[in-house]
């Protein structure tokens, strides 16, 4: 299922390419959260299978024919916590390359440390795209702090992904975990991509409660997408279905979230909304092989 050269799995050989897949155990057995906000998620989304290895996520995807896009969270700075390290996601990728597709987290606190590494890891890894939790690195996207890594992520043609909207992150805990929901407004993202034209963004998540603000900047920011991901597709605002079968069949992505929230779930739920028929592979994976340069397009 790998494509020729060095671009990544083939699409022609797959059902689906997942925009969102989290490694939240390294090889060492650590996590990328603590206890408490580790346990509030998996109550929260109710996973069964919440600590997949990264040769385990690439046997799932390889055995449904899809491929994936898999990061880690780095919000060490605001939690005291390490991340899986990206290099071991990268490393995974090489061994699968048919299903595996390397992002990474960074942690925007780090400063001249974090640019250091989106460079070598683009250029010595291969990783295509970097993951932000605003929530749970306690940063506004729009923060000037922020911006000499998107700087380097623009120069690497790197894809940005922010999560946008309500996290199940902290919730149920006390004080939602420490977790504040102000960072995640999609509006904070419209100034980034106002600043870096040339930085591909994907806003991740249906962006409750902040739907429309996130339908708007996708639809005047021409390097902005969507992913579906975190939800159920029978809980997606109507807006959103709307807009993804209209304005923005070219830039909406499917994303699943596992392993808080299962593929087959999702497209299960998938399959029961009044999407159009030609827009439904757009969805699924046209604009993702797109976006991803696995396609000659």
């Amino acid at each position: 299922m790998a494509a020729s050269g060095s671009r990544g799995p083939d699409p022609a050989e797959l059902t689906a390419i997942d925009m969102h897949v989290h490694a939240e155990v390294s090889a060492r057995g650590t996590t990328s959260l603590s206890a408490e906000l580790d346990s509030a998620a998996g109550t929260y989304f109710k996973a069964e299978h919440r600590h997949p290895t990264l040769p385990e996520i690439a046997a799932y995807y390889r055995e449904r024919r899809m491929a994936c896009v898999v990061f880690t969270v780095d919000a060490e700075s605001a939690t005291g916590t390490a991340p899986v390290p990206n290099e071991e996601i990268a490393e995974s990728a090489r061994e699968h390359p048919d299903v595996i597709i390397p992002f990474a987290g960074v942690d925007p606190y780090k400063g001249r440390a974090a640019v250091r590494q989106i460079r070598r890891l683009v250029a010595e890894y291969g990783v295509r795209g970097f993951k932000f939790h605003p929530n749970i690195q306690a940063f506004h996207p729009n923060d000037r702090m922020a911006y000499p890594l998107y700087e380097a992520m623009e120069e690497a043609g790197a894809i940005a992904v922010f999560h946008t909207g309500q996290t199940g992150i902290g919730a149920g805990a006390p004080g939602g975990g420490g977790i504040r929901l102000k960072y995640s407004n999609p509006l904070d993202v419209d100034d980034v991509a106002t600043d870096f034209p040339g930085m591909r963004i994907i806003l991740a998540h249906p962006s409750f409660p902040w739907q429309d603000e996130a339908l708007a900047v996708a639809t005047h920011k021409p390097e902005v997408y969507i992913d579906l991901s975190g939800w159920s597709p029978k809980y997606f605002p109507p807006q959103l279905v709307r807009y993804a079968n209209s304005l923005l069949r070219d830039k909406v992505l499917f994303g699943s979230d596992y392993p808080l929230l299962a593929p087959d779930r999702w497209l299960a739920d998938f399959a029961k909304l009044p999407v159009k028929d030609e827009v439904r592979p757009k969805i699924l994976k046209e604009n993702a092989a797109r976006l991803l340069g696995l396609t000659e397009e």
